[in-house]
């Protein structure tokens, strides 16, 4: 939702009607999970993707049809191994997208579930009777429920979507098999947290390219010439200080990733006895292989435990032989991209 959002609000806001397309279910190395979505307005704009585009030109044909009918459809797309293959995948399957759609007046609770610390979970019926087929519900990340399905099926998606905010993975669910009712369990959870300690160089670039990932970027540097709004434009905060205590500001949470580029022990070694021990599902920091012994060396002696320094990456990111400082930006983005989907890549 995070990447279409933009675009929906716009077109709400320029009244145009709207279709929305929510992938499902997937074969095994699709390339777009369950819960991507595609946003299609009836002036054929079009933005998001549900497959690599074996697929996409017969759902946006349906969510024309869609905007004009009002009436939901579970699409179903048996996918030979030929047509796997063509899109970058090693078998065949098949790919269920859900087309509705989309009422204008759940835009203030996705920008709300957007912005929130928590997660929000939008339940939508996806097969049953024509007066549910489409009947969402939302229950947002302070506990607040908007919408019905019935008051008989409301406690089981209710109970069902508060499971599924535990996991913060989408989901479906069949709350009856005669009448066959299913719903399809919507996760928005808080965005992916990107944590610089250092605004040298890379980390500028390293910036640019998480607010393309959608990451949610905090720069902590005491240097003022380095830690700039000029140098820094487009992140989400900036802290000048000390790393303990801009440290101390952010909660860091399985969502954050933190990245230490100062190349300066004063700053680096307080960054470390903070990050490594959180909850943090990556920390890098730059720096060759005799720094990092080091570094090692004096966080050991500092009373730093083993377990928590084996987290550390570093040196910091993917070896892709770069020099640059977009490049090695680079490396350390497709590093953290890695780490967050346990590819062995990361893996040191």
């Amino acid at each position: 939702m995070r990447d279409i959002f933009a675009n929906i609000e716009r077109w709400s806001h320029e009244h145009e009607s709207i279709a929305i397309a929510t992938v499902i279910q997937t074969w095994g190395s699709a390339p777009r999970q369950a819960g991507s979505k595609m946003a299609v307005s009836a002036s054929q704009q079009v933005c998001g993707s549900v497959s690599g585009g074996c697929v996409e030109t017969a759902v946006i044909d349906t969510a024309f049809h869609i905007i004009k009918t009002g009436k939901p459809e579970l699409l179903h797309f048996g996918v030979t191994h030929d047509e796997a293959w063509e899109i970058g995948l090693a078998c065949g399957g098949s790919l269920e997208v859900f087309v509705s759609r989309f009422d204008p007046a759940h835009l203030d609770h996705m920008r709300a579930a957007l912005d929130a610390d928590g997660v929000t979970v939008i339940a939508s019926v996806i097969q049953g009777s024509a007066d549910l087929l489409g009947r969402s519900m939302i229950l947002a990340h302070d506990g607040s429920i908007t919408g019905t399905l019935n008051a008989e099926l409301d406690v089981q998606v209710i109970a069902a979507a508060r499971k599924a905010a535990i996991s913060a993975q989408p989901n479906r669910v069949i709350l009856s098999d005669e009448p066959l009712i299913e719903v399809f369990l919507d996760v928005i959870a808080p965005a992916l947290e990107l944590v610089i300690v250092g605004g040298v160089h890379a980390a500028v670039a390293l910036a640019q390219l998480a607010k393309v990932l959608n990451y949610q970027v905090t720069l902590i540097d005491p240097r003022g010439a380095f830690a700039t709004d000029e140098r820094f434009p487009n992140i989400d905060r900036l802290i000048h200080a000390f790393p303990t205590q801009g440290l101390s500001e952010i909660a860091l949470s399985p969502r954050s990733a933190v990245v230490i580029l100062s190349h300066d022990p004063k700053l680096d070694d307080p960054a470390l006895r903070i990050a490594l021990p959180s909850a943090a599902f990556y920390v890098g920091a730059i720096g060759s292989k005799s720094t990092q012994s080091q570094r090692r060396e004096r966080l050991l002696a500092g009373g730093m435990s083993e377990a928590d320094l084996d987290k550390l990456h570093g040196p910091v990111g993917l070896d892709l032989g770069g020099r640059t400082p977009p490049e090695t930006a680079l490396a350390i983005m497709a590093e953290i991209v890695a780490a967050r989907n346990s590819s062995p890549l990361a893996r040191r």
